[in-house]
């Protein structure tokens, strides 16, 4: 069954992206921009033994949507050990709460939350007590 294997971040500034990013979730980044002719950076979320995927950032190549308006990409949600303390280091990154936390009743607490470049993206943190 196909199965996502990569992710991409599109940013208006690059470096701030990955700031955030780094500050955020501790991802770290290296130059790709030999392979593909163009600024990237590969993304690596963790350990690759550890379940997940990682991904790419790259100058953002057409206007993002508006505020207030849905998205036209994908979304993808992050998981994470401590939902509270995550949302602390996205907020004081430059992260502005999209949807605020919400119980998935008996499985999760999830919650969206924009990047500096106006990106939506999820975080979730396991939990069978959520109510």
């Amino acid at each position: 069954m196909p199965r996502v294997l990569h992710f991409e971040i599109q940013a208006d500034d690059v470096d701030r992206a990955k700031a955030f990013y780094a500050a955020a979730f501790g991802w770290s980044y290296e130059d790709y921009s030999g392979f593909t002719g163009s600024t990237y950076w590969g993304i690596t979320t963790g350990p690759k033994e550890e379940p997940g995927i990682d991904g790419g950032l790259l100058p953002r190549p057409a206007a993002p949507p508006g505020q207030g308006q849905g998205t036209n990409a994908y979304v993808c949600t992050v998981g994470v050990g401590d939902y509270d303390t995550t949302e602390r280091l996205i907020l004081e990154a430059g992260g502005q709460v999209a949807l605020p936390k919400m119980a998935l009743p008996g499985m999760a607490w999830q919650g969206y939350y924009l990047d500096t470049e106006g990106n939506t993206f999820g975080i979730h943190q396991p939990d069978p007590d959520a109510a």
